[in-house]
């Protein structure tokens, strides 16, 4: 397979992406951290591609990345109403929620667990792509599973060049850590990630388990 490196600022190369994720294959774009691999977050043979290109153990799910906060609904069931006010305050950015997943999630995006961690990416790339696929992003890092994360587009060719078909070059992102993940299907909510959401100003918001 041949894998192709479009810029991220053409039109037509944003089409193309939409219309390879539609049709079950990955593309890789840039994002607000590092580069990411995406596929069909509602597509379950897509998503198999992703942990076979990826080489990700199967037993780890897999987060999606959606277009504002309304599509929760489309992912999520029984979401606390503490949920909107959070989101408010920190989406887009570097703050993933772990709720109850919707029947529409596919089993191997969770790994088989009832519950599923989503995001609002600070990037209009990604979002773009998930308003016009009209689907979340199931999406982690470009890169082979425990290998360094890629942080341009050169980085992605080298990691997985001939496995994917496209890659959407958005110049160099800015790297940095995982995004904070919240666990919101306790009460009061649990950090089991610390990140760039800091406790502090999650506890600002909503009180937090200790």
């Amino acid at each position: 397979m041949e894998t192709v490196s479009l810029s991220a600022q053409d039109p037509a190369a944003v089409e193309q992406a939409v219309a390879a994720l539609q049709g079950g294959r990955l593309v890789a774009f840039a994002t607000d951290t590092v580069y990411g691999l995406g596929a069909h977050g509602f597509a379950p043979e897509a998503v198999a591609r992703l942990y076979e290109v990826k080489r990700r153990p199967t037993n780890l799910p897999i987060p999606l990345l959606l277009p504002d906060a309304e599509a929760l609904e489309s992912v999520c069931v029984e979401i606390p109403s503490v949920t909107w006010r959070i989101a408010e305050r920190f989406w887009p950015g570097g703050l993933s929620l772990v709720l109850h997943r919707a029947p529409a999630v596919p089993n191997i995006v969770t790994a088989g667990g009832s519950t599923v961690a989503v995001r609002v990416p600070d990037h209009q790339l990604v979002r773009e792509l998930c308003r016009r696929l009209g689907a979340p992003l199931a999406a982690t890092s470009a890169n082979r599973h425990g290998q360094p994360a890629s942080i341009t587009a050169a980085e992605v060719q080298a990691a997985l060049g001939g496995c994917i078909p496209l890659i959407l070059d958005g110049g160099t992102c800015p790297g940095g850590v995982a995004s904070t993940l919240l666990d919101l299907t306790v009460s009061p909510p649990a950090i089991l990630r610390p990140g760039p959401v800091t406790a502090g100003q999650l506890a600002a918001v909503v009180p937090l388990r200790r």
